[in-house]
């Protein structure tokens, strides 16, 4: 038997009171992570991928709707009692967010915030927190931890700071870290510095990721295994290494295509035609419809649903097929 996963996202819909009205903004997130893998949720902005990770943490806004599942080692996190869940998010699962400085007291410490949940949670002296907090702020990259713990956020650097939030996170010897967009704000040298961080930490412990981004180029290069959103979806899913030789749906295949070439700085863009959907606008078939090149009525009238191709899964009605697939399907 298979080793089920440590996180399971099975066909989660999540309703949120818009106008007055509950309206769907996200239709159909499917995600699996294994114990100690690595899984990037790409798309554009608008198209759920925030959402579906706050998921996993409990963390959606007042009066949302939950309809799957969220299963981790097993266990539903929806249906968790809030005791249940405040003990979840202090063992199991820690986040680092886009803009740190959006969670973090302005009026506190870094030591306070940093040894809060140790203290509070689990019930660690404070002396003891505080030593295993600046060993930590040490391994991601602050050399002058004990001169960091006495300061306030806003003496630090953009960088700084989301050293402070991964150490924060790490702090919780969590089994799963979800990283959402956390390079958004940085400059080019410290993304790469901070994803650098993630990883290394990842592979020390152990852990399994989420990494939420835009950037398609560092989500194969981060993560085992690539899921692509649209509009509330989970459209694409397979392993990294396939991503730009083996995308099979039209909207994954686009987002490749309008991606400048490093090898040639001249070359023209491909860009989308049309506007991204958010959740709440998709139609009654396929949400990429008025995008996608391949379109036919079919796609119009009715949502494709995720199927299996290979090691991958894809939701639609037309996929491209490799030539290897292609000669299968004929033989």
């Amino acid at each position: 038997m298979s080793t089920p996963p440590l996180l399971h996202i099975d066909a989660l819909r999540i309703d949120l009171p818009l106008d007055g009205r509950l309206r769907t903004v996200v239709h159909r997130a499917e995600v699996s992570i294994p114990e100690g893998s690595a899984v990037a949720l790409v798309g554009e902005s608008g198209s759920g991928k925030s959402l579906t990770a706050r998921s996993v943490m409990g963390l959606l806004p007042r009066g949302a709707r939950v309809h799957g599942d969220v299963r981790f080692a097993g266990e539903s996190v929806p249906a968790m009692t809030p005791e249940r869940l405040r003990a979840f998010r202090a063992r199991e699962v820690a986040m680092v967010f886009q803009d740190p400085r959006a969670h973090i007291n302005p009026a506190r410490g870094i030591g306070d915030f940093l040894i809060e949940g140790l203290t509070t949670a689990r019930g660690v002296p404070a002396a003891e927190a505080t030593r295993k907090v600046v060993t930590i702020l040490r391994e991601v990259g602050i050399a002058d931890a004990e001169r960091r713990m006495r300061q306030r956020p806003h003496e630090l650097s953009g960088g700084l700071l989301q050293r402070v939030m991964i150490a924060a996170a790490l702090a919780a010897e969590p089994r799963l870290l979800l990283a959402d967009e956390p390079t958004t704000a940085l400059d080019v040298t410290t993304q790469e510095e901070v994803m650098a961080i993630v990883a290394e930490a990842r592979e020390a412990r152990g852990l399994a990721l989420l990494f939420i981004t835009h950037d398609l180029e560092l989500a194969a290069a981060v993560c085992d295994r690539v899921a692509v959103m649209y509009a509330g979806t989970t459209v694409e899913e397979l392993p990294a290494e396939r991503l730009h030789r083996g995308a099979a749906h039209p909207y994954a295949r686009a987002l490749l295509a309008s991606r400048p070439p490093l090898s040639d700085t001249g070359a023209r863009l491909s860009p989308i035609p049309g506007r991204p959907l958010s959740g709440f606008e998709v139609p009654d078939g396929c949400a990429f419809s008025d995008r996608c090149p391949r379109v036919q009525e079919l796609c119009r009238s009715e949502r494709p649903h995720p199927s299996p191709t290979g090691d991958a899964m894809t939701a639609c009605h037309f996929p491209h097929i490799s030539d290897s697939e292609e000669v299968g399907r004929h033989a």
